[in-house]
């Protein structure tokens, strides 16, 4: 995504929703479904695509959009590639601006949350709406608008940089506790990657792992193994990944505060990402695919995601327990999961949460039924990853052991040469023509 962002800006444009981790691919995010902090006024990113070209299993390349065929173009977006492999997107860009101007809001309960993340949404002058909930009384919503200028004698806030704090730590140094609004100009790139380094807050949980001292000298220290490229390598090559509660999952408003007091009282996981998601399909014959229900009217506007991203309990049961639990709940609440997520639904239990009769009316059109489901491709397969672990090169002796477990991921991160792709930012905000 950073290579598109940086092209886009040299003509003056950026592309209206932008996934937030640098390493992720446009046709990831199509083909994945991805919802960002602009996704509250534009929608998935897969509603920002005009078009696509995708190869179907027959061998044809077909174009698709809209308005040519449709049924293909829908049923492709978060298929994860069990239609088709998408190898062109035409995608829409806005004007680029040199700064996002991003408004903190403290609130000290999750409906005067709720409500701000509203009222930001109402307001068409903001482009970007989330917000991290520290804790029940601390939680800051965070709106941007897009300027070209910084009032005289301010400084900008930047992100990317070694010597940058994490974004989620300095937002809680400067605007958890605040009694008033905090009000920060930060250069675009640094606004649209700002999760990179720390990937949110997770990498915090590998100096606990590592009983490694958190503070400003450490992360400058390891900052090159601290973005998310090398970091979500490191994580799933260890196998600690599966020890962890990662679940992105979204709620309509009229249910967030019972979703929110659910999962306090269940997991009481801190710090909570919280995204507003636009989720309605607005354009004639849009209702095919796993997520045609999208298309009814019916469906709410605007839904809120939750990131739950955690360590859970040492018991591979109770951890399977709560996952499921999650999955409940959300089905329960009329809410759906991101299935980059953990899926640890029954077949049956999926289905009755993502449009089986759109998604198979699709594949079988277009020769792709004998494919692998979505289904199956999400799932969490206990039998593969014990696999998995078995083949791993690593000594049989020290898996599951701390810290070799976690040592061994960081070998298969420095290893793989990830680390070497990290870009020095730049010094300057990205000057837009």
């Amino acid at each position: 995504m950073d290579s598109l962002v940086a092209a886009a800006l040299e003509h003056g444009l950026v592309p209206l929703v932008v996934m937030e981790f640098p390493g992720i691919t446009a046709g990831g995010g199509f083909s994945g479904s991805a919802g960002e902090s602009s996704s509250g006024r534009h929608g998935l990113f897969d509603a920002t695509v005009n078009s696509i070209e995708i190869v179907i299993p027959n061998g044809d390349v077909l174009r698709a959009s809209k308005t040519e065929r449709p049924d293909l173009f829908w049923g492709a977006a978060s298929a994860f590639g069990t239609v088709g492999v998408v190898t062109l997107l035409e995608i829409q860009l806005q004007d680029a601006a040199r700064y996002v101007q991003l408004t903190h809001h403290p609130v000290r309960t999750f409906a005067d949350a709720s409500k701000k993340l509203q009222e930001q949404i109402a307001d068409t002058s903001v482009e970007f709406v989330d917000g991290i909930v520290f804790s029940p009384s601390r939680i800051v919503v965070c709106a941007g608008r897009l300027v070209d200028t910084i009032p005289s004698g301010a400084t900008p806030r930047q992100y990317l940089r070694r010597k940058d704090p994490w974004f989620y730590l300095d937002v809680r140094k400067r605007a958890m506790n605040s009694a008033t609004p905090v009000v920060d100009h930060v250069p675009l790139t640094d606004y649209l990657f700002r999760w990179d380094r720390g990937g949110f807050w997770v990498a915090r949980y590998a100096y606990r792992y590592f009983l490694a001292p958190f503070n400003r000298i450490t992360r400058y220290a390891l900052d090159t193994f601290m973005h998310t490229r090398v970091m979500y390598h490191a994580l799933h090559k260890s196998g600690l990944s599966d020890t962890y509660i990662i679940q992105d999952v979204a709620v309509p408003f009229n249910a967030v505060e019972v979703f929110y007091e659910w999962l306090h009282e269940t997991l009481r996981i801190y710090p909570l990402w919280v995204c507003p998601i636009r989720v309605r399909r607005y354009s004639p014959d849009a209702a095919h695919g796993l997520h045609a229900d999208f298309a009814d009217p019916n469906t709410p506007e605007v839904t809120l995601n939750f990131g739950v991203w955690g360590p859970g309990p040492k018991d591979h049961d109770e951890l399977l327990r709560l996952n499921r639990l999650i999955e409940h709940k959300v089905h329960e609440l009329g809410g759906t999961k991101t299935l980059y997520a953990q899926a640890y639904y029954t077949e049956e239990e999926f289905w009755e949460s993502y449009n089986k009769p759109a998604y198979d009316a699709v594949r079988t059109k277009y020769h792709a039924d004998h494919l692998p489901s979505v289904y199956d491709k999400v799932k969490v397969d206990e039998s593969a990853k014990l696999k998995a672990r078995e083949h791993t090169r690593m000594p049989s002796i020290l898996r599951g052991r701390r810290p070799f477990q976690g040592l061994y991921g960081v070998y298969k991160a420095w290893r793989g040469g990830d680390y070497l792709l990290q870009k020095k930012p730049s010094e300057k905000p990205k000057q837009v023509s």
